[in-house]
C-alpha cells in the first residue's frame, strides 16, 4: 500500500512539474509576443524582392519604443497629455523611443484604416522632399542612385514567372536594397513633389509598380505613432500557393535558404 502511494505522489509530482514547464513556457512567449518581438506574415507581393508572399518575420516591438499600436490593449499610456509628461516619450511613444531609419522595413498601421497592418521601407523623413521622375526616386531634389542588375526571375513564385526589370537602389545614408520595375514608366513613375510634414514617414515598397504606398491617398504619409515596429528577420517562408496544414508537402515547399534571413 505505501509503495501504490509513493508511486502515485511521484506520478503527481512529475505531473505538477510538467504542467509548470507548460505554464512558464507559455508566460515567457505571452511576454516576448506582447512586449518584445511580434510575428507577420507577408500576405502581397508589395516588397518583392525583399521579401515575398508566404515570408514569416519576427517585428521589434523596441525598436521605435512602445506606441498606441504596439499592443492590442491600451491601458491608457498613449493619450497626449500622459505621453508628454513622460520624462521617455514623444509623439505618441514611450519607454525609449527612437526614430525610424531611412530604409528600416517598417510594420505600421493604415492611416486610413488603423485595423490593417502594412508594410514598407522608410524612404522619406520629416521634412523631406519626395518625388519619383521617369521610374527615379528623388530626395530633397538629388536623386537616388539606381544601378541596373540582373532581371529577377523566380519560377516557383505565382505572379512573378517572368524576369523582371531588378534595380540596386541606394539611400543618401547608405542603405542598399533591391527594387522591381515591372512596368516602365507607370502609373506612380512620375508623381508630384510631396513634402513629409512633421512626425511623419513616407513609406514606399521594393517593388515599385505594384506597391499601395505614400504616393497614393489610400495611405499618404504615415504618423509616428501608426508605427508598430521594426521587421528584423525571417523565421520561416513557404511558398504561397501551399497550407501550412499540408505538413506532408514541407519539405518541398518550405524555402528553407530564407530561414533566419535579416531583412
Amino acid at each position: 500500500m505505501a509503495a501504490a502511494q509513493d508511486t502515485r505522489r511521484k506520478s503527481e509530482d512529475g505531473l505538477w512539474e510538467t504542467v509548470k514547464v507548460i505554464i512558464q513556457a507559455l508566460l515567457i512567449a505571452f511576454f516576448v509576443r506582447t512586449f518584445l518581438y511580434q510575428p507577420f506574415n507577408i500576405p502581397s507581393a508589395s516588397m518583392y524582392p525583399t521579401l515575398k508572399v508566404g515570408d514569416y518575420l519576427f517585428v521589434s516591438k523596441l525598436s521605435y519604443g512602445y506606441g498606441r499600436y504596439s499592443f492590442n490593449f491600451s491601458l491608457g499610456l498613449f493619450g497626449n497629455q500622459i505621453v508628454s509628461c513622460c520624462p521617455f516619450g514623444f509623439d505618441g511613444r514611450i519607454f525609449f523611443p527612437a526614430e525610424p531609419k531611412r530604409g528600416d522595413v517598417a510594420v505600421f498601421k493604415l492611416p486610413s484604416d488603423t485595423s490593417i497592418d502594412y508594410i514598407k521601407r522608410v524612404i522619406g523623413l520629416p521634412g523631406d522632399r519626395i518625388q519619383m521622375r521617369e521610374g527615379v526616386l528623388y530626395i530633397n531634389g538629388e536623386a537616388v542612385k539606381k544601378e541596373r542588375i540582373e532581371d529577377y526571375s523566380d519560377p516557383a513564385e505565382s505572379g512573378l514567372r517572368a524576369p523582371v526589370p531588378q534595380f540596386m537602389e541606394t539611400l543618401p545614408n547608405g542603405v542598399s536594397y533591391r527594387v522591381l520595375d515591372t512596368e516602365p514608366l507607370g502609373e506612380a513613375d512620375n508623381t508630384q513633389e510631396y513634402v513629409v510634414p512633421p512626425g511623419h514617414y513616407f513609406m514606399m515598397g521594393d517593388n515599385r509598380d505594384n506597391s499601395q504606398d505614400s504616393r497614393y491617398p489610400r495611405v499618404g504619409f504615415v504618423p509616428i505613432e501608426n508605427f508598430v515596429g521594426r521587421a528584423d528577420i525571417i523565421f520561416f517562408s513557404i511558398s504561397p500557393d501551399s497550407s501550412l496544414f499540408e505538413v506532408w508537402q514541407w519539405p518541398f515547399d518550405i524555402r528553407w535558404n530564407r530561414f533566419f534571413m535579416l531583412i
